[in-house]
């Protein structure tokens, strides 16, 4: 068995709105082992929905539709369908009386338009909706020749009702899956797509079981490993061979799994040692610091940042900038910069977040250097440079990042790199 998802509404086909219900009915789909091999999108016009349908209904053997189900003129899924099955709307009084008990209950006379949301093609079930005034519609379409019918659903676009839908009634509807399909995600930083790839070899090879692909956000290597098998357990057991396999391989460049951000991770390093940092932004403006105080438990470890516009104005604020005497100055190996031009430069930088982590009291500061005016466009110039820094009791690490396209982007990767260093230092620090 294999399905179809068809999305329905002018607002995703104009571009209004983003179609997230399409993405999450195949996951769950391919959970219970229905592959889905087809996402359509249709406007709100009754005859074009009507070929979506009966397209649909002959090349795939499960079709689950969301959307068009509301009260209002262009809520014309109930139509369509009854285009299809070649029948009539006719009027379900028990669904009728569940949504006049949802006005009543909230002391609302219901308007007579609401009655629609009560009629169903002939031969059709209602799908109880519990959260809403629109009911499912649960029907088998027949095909060409001699094929058994294709299962039709029809669930409100309304994500926390479609949800409940899909699992509570849907669900147990279907026939059981000849397969099973699990997905987990495995988060990298530290190197680029490419590299990443090589590192990887034959595990990334095509037609692998698990398969693992890569994706690419703001710097953050995404390894999304999916396993197909006859039950849960054994796709479990392939999962977590890719896994153990690609913590082999990329090694320290692993940082978390499924929605793990380098923030979730600092914070839980830092806090499982009872340690603590501040933080000193220019070019990001405070992002990293944003980043840090949305994850629970920073209170315990976050002592406060400092984001200002320029080099000058962090000095100024934090009054006594000094030398940072004793500290271990390291340039990393692959930063690819003239460290004798760079040290007076790097020094300072050190010195500046060193005086921040005293102004904090903190165990570590972490540093974000100002963004030079940059247009990507210009390729006479070369791409300028900033600084992102690390200071502890004793260490200093300084990295020197080239920009590369969008400053939004370039946002995001410096605070992911400062973040970095301080998950690297706490790692290696415990060996």
């Amino acid at each position: 068995m294999h399905a179809e998802i068809i999305s329905v509404g002018t607002e995703l086909t104009t571009g209004a709105m983003l179609d997230t219900n399409s993405q999450w009915l195949s996951l769950e789909l391919a959970a219970i082992g229905i592959p889905v091999h087809f996402h359509t999108t249709v406007a709100d016009h009754v005859d074009a929905m009507v070929g979506v349908l009966r397209t649909a209904a002959e090349r795939s053997d499960l079709i689950v539709l969301t959307g068009g189900l509301g009260p209002t003129l262009d809520d014309l899924t109930r139509q369509a369908l009854a285009g299809v099955l070649g029948t009539e709307l006719v009027l379900d009084v028990k669904s009728l009386e569940f949504i006049r008990s949802l006005f009543a209950r909230h002391n609302r006379e219901m308007p007579e338009r609401n009655s629609i949301q009560a009629y169903f093609p002939a031969g059709s079930e209602p799908i109880s909706n519990p959260r809403g005034t629109a009911p499912g519609i649960w029907a088998a379409i027949q095909r060409t020749g001699d094929r058994p019918p294709c299962l039709f659903a029809a669930l409100p676009g309304v994500p926390h009702e479609m949800k409940r839908m899909f699992v509570k009634e849907v669900v147990p509807r279907l026939p059981g899956g000849n397969q099973v399909i699990q997905r987990a995600r495995i988060n990298c930083f530290g190197v680029g797509e490419s590299k990443a790839e090589e590192m990887l070899g034959d595990l990334t090879a095509r037609g692998r079981d698990p398969e693992i692909g890569i994706t690419v956000h703001e710097a953050t290597i995404t390894l999304r490993i999916v396993a197909h098998g006859k039950s849960a357990d054994e796709c479990r057991a392939k999962i977590d061979g890719a896994k153990a396999a690609i913590r082999e391989r990329m090694g320290e460049q692993v940082f978390g799994e499924e929605d793990e951000e380098l923030e979730h991770v600092v914070v839980r390093l830092l806090n499982e040692r009872g340690l603590s940092f501040a933080a000193a932004e220019i070019g990001t403006g405070g992002l990293l610091t944003r980043r840090i105080t949305e994850v629970a438990g920073h209170d315990r470890c976050f002592r406060g940042g400092i984001a200002a516009p320029a080099l000058d104005a962090i000095s100024s604020v934090l009054a006594n900038v000094s030398d940072a005497p004793g500290l271990q100055h390291e340039l990393p190996l692959d930063a690819g910069v003239d460290s004798e031009s760079k040290s007076g430069e790097h020094a300072r930088i050190v010195a500046i977040t060193k005086s921040c982590r005293e102004r904090f009291g903190a165990d570590f500061a972490l540093f974000v250097g100002e963004f030079p005016a940059y247009d990507p466009e210009d390729t006479s110039r070369e791409a300028p440079k900033s600084h992102v820094a690390m200071v502890g009791d004793g260490v200093s690490r300084v990295v020197d990042y080239t920009f590369l396209g969008d400053l939004t982007l370039n946002k995001s990767r410096a605070a992911k790199i400062a973040l970095n260093l301080l998950r690297l230092h706490l790692l290696r620090s415990q060996t």
